[in-house]
């Protein structure tokens, strides 16, 4: 058995969980590399990354690269002489990088590749209605989540669940799959399976607001997956016209109602107690939004301090 010496790279709390796994079963970890701190918010303070937060805690070897191809960098990474990297949640390599360790340099990705390569693939299988979902773990190569496959492992999207919760147990998942992976390539035992090709892949695109906004034209079931697939973050949403007024508002959970009707597609009916906005094929009953420069609530609350009129309109 070969002793690991392991580089971590990633950025989000998704990473934290496959980083704390790591720890937890007493792997050398020589180094964990993340993003650069950024101002975020409106105060624009210094934000560091989940995986930094992590990593200061456990005192573990820090770095911090804006530009991953800076000699300093690469003889910085040199000199911490892993045999392995993992990556999970991070950017792409140059192969200066990836090709560094003797053992190689693996990625958690959070679907069953070869779908759902890209940036978003958690939000992607739920707006697409998928029934299930998983983690792959491969060998990194010069594409994006193109690279030999090590371990897969399955699991079932419940009907109504968001990308949130789905996330979590991807990240349990995740942790488990990541951990025999790492057995495998430490005992030598390591079988790969190259990705097959096929005009059925579906692509985890980036998400944007764009692709984020809700066609109320669409089926009722198509705009309950976004929403879903969307929350709690980055979250769908749309415009609400009323009295004049258009504001942005985002929209977190909705229940779909299959109802004939004769209304237009966006038509807002709100009393006392709940929000609904016709579809083609129905009602999308909004649960919790959000109005601007207000928090999340339920739509409950913001009935008891604010009403619609008969002519509001979801654009």
């Amino acid at each position: 058995m070969e002793q690991l010496r392991i580089v971590f790279m990633g950025t989000p709390e998704f990473a934290v969980g496959i980083l704390d796994a790591i720890y937890q079963q007493n792997y050398t970890i020589v180094g964990v590399i993340t993003a650069a701190d950024k101002p975020a918010g409106r105060g624009q303070k210094v934000k560091y990354s989940a995986v930094k937060e992590y990593a200061l805690e456990k005192n573990l070897k820090l770095l911090q690269p804006t530009n991953l191809k800076d000699e300093g960098f690469l003889a910085e990474l040199r000199s911490l002489e892993a045999n392995l990297q993992v990556v999970v949640a991070f950017r792409m390599l140059p192969e200066v990088v990836w090709r560094m360790p003797k053992l190689g340099t693996f990625n958690l990705h959070a679907s069953l590749l070869p779908q759902y390569r890209g940036a978003a693939p958690i939000n992607w299988a739920i707006i697409n209605g998928e029934k299930t979902t998983g983690v792959t773990t491969f060998f990194i190569d010069d594409k994006i989540d193109t690279g030999a496959m090590i371990l897969r492992a399955e699991t079932e999207i419940g009907a109504a669940e968001s990308a949130g919760e789905l996330h979590d147990r991807l990240m349990d998942l995740g942790k488990d799959t990541v951990i025999k992976t790492l057995t495998l390539i430490e005992r030598g035992n390591v079988d790969t399976t190259i990705q097959p090709l096929g005009d059925d892949i579906k692509t985890a695109y980036k998400l944007n607001k764009e692709n984020c906004k809700i066609d109320w034209t669409r089926p009722g079931q198509e705009i309950f997956n976004l929403v879903r697939g969307l929350s709690p973050y980055p979250a769908a949403w749309c415009f609400i016209k009323d009295k004049e007024e258009e504001l942005s508002v985002k929209i977190y959970e909705t229940s779909f109602i299959a109802e004939g009707h004769d209304l237009a597609a966006g038509t807002v009916i709100a009393d006392k107690k709940e929000i609904k906005v016709a579809v083609s094929d129905g009602f999308l009953k909004i649960l919790s939004l959000q109005m601007p420069g207000r928090r999340k609530m339920s739509a409950n609350e913001l009935l008891n301090g604010m009403a619609f009129t008969e002519n509001a309109v979801a654009l």
